[in-house]
């Protein structure tokens, strides 16, 4: 009798499954790590942006550029950071980006008490979140392979969504209560503390790695870089999933722009009620973890995408529609949940999709390749959400975002590969891909 039965049995709990991911000790402590960083996550993405709108009075412009930066790393070194993995181990990679980002963190209430906190300090701090999730990020999805069989990656993506989902149940409302009480900058210590936790459950986590010797030299580091190139264009359904969620991003960046002023200028939320409101989040994110896989075994993967472009699509449109009130802070709150299910009826799949057809050796520059393509167009959908509501009004970039959502859905449901791709994919022989193979195979 294994441990986790004894302590069911004490408890009086009923057993878990046999096979299920959270019998294996690794996927325990990965899945105990997110519901850690989850936290911390709450509060920065509420912390943050409240410090620029309340504290420093930014305008949409400025929450836009914000946002943007902290898109730029991405669009810098998404390409060369995935060759660069695919030759180093990836799990010290993720611990040290956990710990990185708590510096970032920990940086705003210090440059505040020393009365030095500026928007130009929040576009470097932007900026180094960004290139450490960049590096950090990518590294983190592929050690979930390394923990995982492929066949359950789905079913691994819905139970990360749910070590998350609790977190945001009830993590902005705790969020709003410290910035009510800490204020915004201090309330980023605590985030700081919860990402050093993760750090330390995920240090010495046992991963099963398997690495390609590569050669040394620059020369060898662009023919690697242009072979992951190479095997994501020439796989179509990798094609079309990055062209599918680069439109979504561009859409979905145009909405978090405004969103925090949209909450406390036009709706009149005080920090604390937008950390209500944003516990909505935690209840899109138990639906759709929990709903997800489901509808994805019995719908599959590629429809299942669709319904989540769907979704967010009209949550963003009945904020925008709503007038200000009780039913406009209502509606806020719905968006907020529509969202967080359509986001995970999205990414369990697209994760899932695009790990499953890539072999184990190109996954590094598959990933930061992939991350790179869909996010080529989030930096201008971020600028063009702070345009749209500095000049227009911040009603009108949640409208453009809810019209590009569902006319994605549209698009992908009359794509056949799309509409038709009921189960995973495998992925071809690493030989077919690697070496000068890839410079003659035919795209």
């Amino acid at each position: 009798m294994s441990r986790l039965d004894t302590l069911a049995d004490r408890l009086r709990l009923p057993r878990l499954p046999a096979g299920d991911l959270w019998r294996d000790a690794s996927y325990r402590r990965l899945w105990s790590s997110i519901l850690t960083a989850s936290f911390g996550n709450q509060i920065m993405m509420l912390a943050l942006p409240l410090t620029a709108a309340v504290l420093l009075k930014a305008t949409p412009t400025q929450m836009g550029l914000l946002t943007a930066i902290e898109l730029v790393p991405f669009l810098l070194l998404s390409l060369p950071s995935g060759v660069w993995l695919d030759r180093v181990r990836k799990l010290p990679v993720y611990v040290w980006g956990e710990l990185l980002v708590a510096v970032g963190a920990a940086s705003v209430p210090l440059m505040w008490w020393l009365g030095a906190l500026t928007m130009g300090w929040l576009y470097v701090v932007g900026f180094v979140l960004g290139t450490v999730h960049t590096v950090s990020g990518s590294a983190a999805q592929i050690v979930l392979t390394q923990v995982v069989a492929r066949e359950r990656l789905v079913e691994a993506h819905a139970k990360n969504v749910l070590a998350s989902s609790g977190a945001e149940v009830v993590g902005p409302g705790i969020a709003g209560l410290l910035v009510k009480l800490l204020g915004a900058p201090v309330t980023l210590l605590v985030n700081a503390v919860l990402l050093v936790a993760s750090a330390a459950i995920l240090r010495g986590m046992r991963v099963h790695e398997r690495r390609d010797a590569a050669a040394p030299g620059l020369a060898s580091f662009w023919r690697d870089l242009m072979a992951g190139l190479r095997f994501v264009t020439g796989q179509r359904l990798l094609v079309v999933l990055a062209v599918l969620m680069g439109a979504w991003q561009m859409a979905h960046y145009a909405a978090v722009t405004v969103q925090i002023l949209f909450a406390t200028r036009t709706l009149g939320l005080s920090e604390q009620e937008v950390g209500l409101c944003f516990m909505a989040v935690g209840v899109g994110t138990i639906f759709g973890s929990l709903a997800g896989r489901r509808v994805s075994q019995r719908i599959g993967p590629g429809p299942c995408l669709v319904m989540g472009y769907a979704i967010t699509g009209v949550g963003w449109l009945v904020a925008a529609a709503t007038p200000a009130g009780p039913l406009g802070v209502a509606a806020f709150a719905l968006m907020m949940a529509m969202f967080a299910a359509g986001a995970i009826f999205i990414f369990i799949n697209f994760l899932a999709l695009r790990q499953a057809v890539t072999p184990e050796p190109l996954l590094g520059r598959m990933t930061s390749t992939m991350r790179w393509l869909t996010l080529l167009a989030a930096g201008p959908g971020a600028l063009l959400g702070g345009w749209l509501g500095e000049h227009v009004g911040l009603r009108s970039a949640l409208v453009f975002a809810a019209v590009v959502s569902l006319l994605l859905a549209l698009a992908a449901w009359r794509l056949k590969l799309v509409r038709e791709l009921r189960q995973l994919p495998r992925p071809d022989e690493p030989t077919d891909w690697l070496g000068l193979e890839a410079d003659v195979r035919p795209m």
